[in-house]
């Protein structure tokens, strides 16, 4: 304790309910593991559900990835730091790039190990993350071309997730509009576009034809069933494959206001208070150090969460009286779910849901990933 549960049929039934709605317009998915830090079991779940890639925004992940025997087409989802060329070359069949030094970098790298590493130019289209400006892309793919031990194989791009901005059907047309100039202009093929990522939801719903977009990278989708815009479940998906559970230790009638003089928190806020008069109050032994208390919502209605510090999460149990040693759960969102992931100590438990309609959770072959009979530890299946 605490711990996430994670139900790995749940994960599975999401994958594969994104690939096949995907699929009927040609678009193939890049499963996510950002989040779950690489983990083996996760991806084999997702690969297993038929997913095309595996995505991961850390080489290190990918790495786990690796050394623990998945077998997939791994790339690298953000520009790889010119420190780490070398195990990027190694580890990842595919990175992200926006910087040509990089690109040179890898290049020279996988001509010393006797590669060929495969890129994706990311273009800039409003989000202001990574990407390269649509009027510098050729003569960035000119430079590129001309890199030894590199195969440009094709473009992408990123929305909604610094900026805000909305993968609508004027960006969507814009990168396939860009793709397409280039394999004209460079007589190139291109047979990766990469429109996006799990905001890209409600574009694929509406658009009639998704041009040459043939990829989307999908991670919140899968993991909580939801669109990233507004954080709607998505029909069919399951919103509770992640569970976070924390452990009361302290349980007491105390009074809603602090009482003293107040200054600066812990983490430097002056907060307000209402008074409440005397509440019954619990403290949850997790804190801002593992997750992030603002993206918590509570398994069972009737509780609301006040704060937290470093360590400690204080709860109101309102009418639901709570003892010392008693459990509670949440629903993290993807924020939360991240952090809780990152944290060491946060316990890490996979399990498949034994009573899982067939219909819905069709057995995963004993091959990969078949159901211990008891919950385990993060990663420490036995692998085939």
């Amino acid at each position: 304790m605490p711990r996430l549960e994670i139900d790995l049929s749940k994960i599975h039934h999401n994958t594969r309910t994104l690939v096949d709605r995907l699929a009927s317009k040609g678009i193939a998915v890049t499963g996510v593991t950002k989040a779950a830090l690489g983990d083996p079991e996760i991806a084999r779940a997702m690969l297993q559900a038929g997913v095309d890639s595996i995505g991961d925004s850390r080489i290190e992940n990918i790495q786990r990835m690796r050394e623990a025997g998945v077998a997939a087409k791994f790339i690298l989802l953000r520009t790889p730091l010119m420190s780490q060329v070398e195990q990027v070359v190694q580890y990842a069949d595919i990175s992200f790039n926006t910087e040509p030094s990089i690109v040179e970098s890898l290049g020279r790298m996988a001509v010393g190990k006797h590669k060929l590493h495969q890129v994706v130019l990311m273009v800039e289209l409003g989000d202001l993350r990574e990407g390269i400006l649509p009027q510098d892309l050729e003569n960035v793919v000119r430079r590129v071309l001309q890199y030894p031990g590199i195969q440009l194989i094709g473009l992408g791009t990123n929305l909604a997730c610094y900026g805000g901005v909305k993968p609508d059907i004027e960006k969507m047309t814009q990168i396939s509009d860009l793709a397409k100039l280039i394999e004209s202009r460079f007589d190139l093929p291109l047979p990766l576009v990469s429109g996006g990522n799990s905001a890209n939801f409600e574009w694929f719903s509406r658009c009639l034809k998704v041009g040459a977009i043939n990829n989307l990278r999908l991670g919140e989708s899968i993991f909580l069933g939801r669109e990233t815009l507004e954080r709607q479940p998505i029909e069919g998906l399951h919103t509770d494959a992640v569970t976070l559970v924390a452990e009361v230790i302290e349980s007491k009638i105390k009074p809603s206001l602090p009482y003293g003089e107040q200054c600066q928190t812990a983490f430097g806020a002056r907060p307000i208070f209402q008074d409440r008069g005397a509440i019954r109050r619990a403290i949850l032994g997790i804190g801002r150090q593992d997750v992030d208390i603002s993206g918590l919502a509570f398994v069972t209605e009737g509780m609301e969460v006040l704060g937290g510090s470093s360590d400690h999460l204080i709860i109101d149990c309102q009418r639901r009286p709570l003892h010392v040693g008693d459990e509670v759960k949440f629903r993290p969102n993807y924020a939360a779910m991240l952090a809780a992931m990152t944290s060491p100590h946060v316990a890490k438990v996979l399990h498949w849901t034994p009573e899982s309609d067939e219909e819905s959770f069709p057995a995963c072959p004993q091959t990969d990933i078949s159901p211990p009979s008891h919950s385990a530890g993060l990663g420490s299946w036995p692998l085939n």
